[in-house]
């Protein structure tokens, strides 16, 4: 796989996916919780909301804004007294957009137990200027095995979600032209 180093749009050069990886880590308390006394999923989902955007920012060097998310996974519930540590960082580049991938780990605050994986999700932020309008941003370069195989998968991701974008147009344009008016 050949990763390019630098933008030919706009010569940018390329930032490795050191430069802007983060782990944002945050004790769980009972303000946290849902009805079933574990941290609510909307708590977990603006950590890794607030820590894509930190990379999306620190990558792109300046504002961007949350696109989507996808594959939002929950796959153990977080307690109070939880120690979560929220992992970012990019995982590809487009011209004006990152995908950020983030994975979530929990560990009890007073034990010596290793944190366990306890969610994951891929967020696609785009860089804007001061107007809120699109701004390039540096290719990302995978530097590991690991970064690679992150990197070659967010281009499949891509590739449906552009898909499904595509399908779900045609069809309202299909149902359109029936005179199938939705309320």
């Amino acid at each position: 796989m050949t990763i390019q180093a630098s933008n030919p749009e706009s010569d940018i050069p390329g930032k490795p996916t050191s430069a802007a990886r983060i782990t944002l880590s945050h004790i769980m308390t009972g303000s946290d919780t849902n009805l079933l006394g574990t941290v609510h999923g909307g708590v977990i989902m603006k950590l890794v909301d607030d820590a894509a955007g930190a990379v999306a920012g620190r990558h792109s060097e300046g504002p961007a804004v949350t696109a989507s998310m996808d594959e939002m996974a929950f796959l153990e519930p977080v307690r109070v007294g939880d120690l979560v540590h929220v992992k970012a960082q990019v995982n590809w580049t487009g011209r004006s957009s990152m995908e950020i991938g983030v994975r979530v780990m929990a560990e009890r605050w007073n034990e010596s137990t290793p944190a366990t994986q306890v969610g994951s999700a891929y967020l696609v932020f785009a860089a804007v200027d001061a107007d809120g309008k699109p701004r390039l941003v540096p290719p990302v370069i995978p530097e590991t095995e690991r970064d690679k195989r992150r990197y070659e998968e967010a281009q499949i991701r891509r590739t449906h979600r552009l898909a499904r974008r595509r399908a779900i147009k045609e069809l309202r344009a299909q149902r359109a032209a029936e005179g199938i008016e939705d309320a």
